[in-house]
């Protein structure tokens, strides 16, 4: 084990990332949902990431992945190198954090960290925050998607529904799923799609924590989804399931995510669709 492996696993204990904010090469990156999150306090030395930049925000889908030029400037903006370890974080327990995560991921980029349950943990465990906003050091990041087997797209989903090697993770709610609920032209699941919301997998009790991983491995088991399985994970937007890639990613799995989700799938006649 390398010495920033010692200091970042992969998921990092809000008192554990406390006493290393002076690190070298270490970027924090404060991702949330409510931008007055990152002002009402955040973890300091932590750098404001507007979620919107890890949108394409281009039809026909608007959540996909930005292009390598868009990526290029975002990053160069935050301040990435290749020798930086950074640590993603949330204000929702861990779906704008978890796509964050993926994109890094998808350039070749592992040395990052997710800070658990997020700034509900940090503020939980009384550690101090600041108010002001950190301003990042520009680097010159040239940023290429060297992984593109961690996309999967709605044709070869098409192409797999029957394929028993391929698990679907449809990290919506319920009622999503059920098609009783959603904001598509068309509602309900992708054939043969497993549910387990993101909300099921943090800890309520915990500033929204990941729950033990253990036992997600167990529910996940339980739906016929284990480290044999080649996984695709999805949303609405890639948003929720930024957190259930994480997970999956965290545990080892093979899993993928499909950045169109349901806003692609389920705004579109050529996709099967199951209630």
């Amino acid at each position: 084990m390398s010495q920033d492996e010692a200091r970042f696993p992969r998921i990092i204990e809000a008192q554990a990332l406390s006493a290393h904010l002076e690190a070298p090469d270490l970027l924090i990156i404060d991702v949330p949902a409510n931008a007055q999150s990152y002002r009402d306090g955040h973890v300091p030395g932590a750098i404001f990431l507007d979620y919107r930049r890890l949108l394409s925000g281009q039809p026909p889908v608007a959540n996909d992945v930005p292009d390598e030029a868009a990526l290029s400037t975002l990053f160069s903006e935050l301040g990435l190198t290749p020798k930086t370890h950074v640590i993603v974080y949330d204000d929702e327990g861990g779906g704008w954090a978890g796509r964050l995560a993926w994109t890094l991921t998808l350039l070749g980029h592992d040395q990052w960290s997710y800070l658990n349950g997020g700034i509900h943990a940090w503020k939980g465990e009384n550690l101090p925050v600041a108010t002001d906003e950190t301003a990042p050091t520009p680097s010159h990041y040239d940023a290429r998607i060297e992984r593109p087997a961690l996309i999967i797209r709605r044709e070869e989903l098409i192409e797999r529904l029957e394929d028993p090697t391929l698990a679907i993770w449809d990290a919506r709610s319920p009622d999503e799923y059920d098609g009783l609920k959603g904001n598509n032209q068309r509602l309900g699941h992708i054939p043969g799609a497993v549910n387990l919301d993101w909300i099921k997998t943090m800890d309520q009790g915990r500033q929204l924590r990941l729950r033990d991983l253990s036992e997600l491995m167990g529910d996940l088991v339980a739906m016929g989804i284990d480290a044999e399985s080649e996984i695709a994970t999805h949303c609405q937007s890639h948003h929720r399931s930024g957190l259930t890639w994480m997970i999956g990613h965290t545990l080892g799995y093979n899993i993928r995510a499909y950045p169109g989700s349901w806003q692609e799938w389920g705004n579109r006649d050529d996709t099967p669709i199951e209630t």
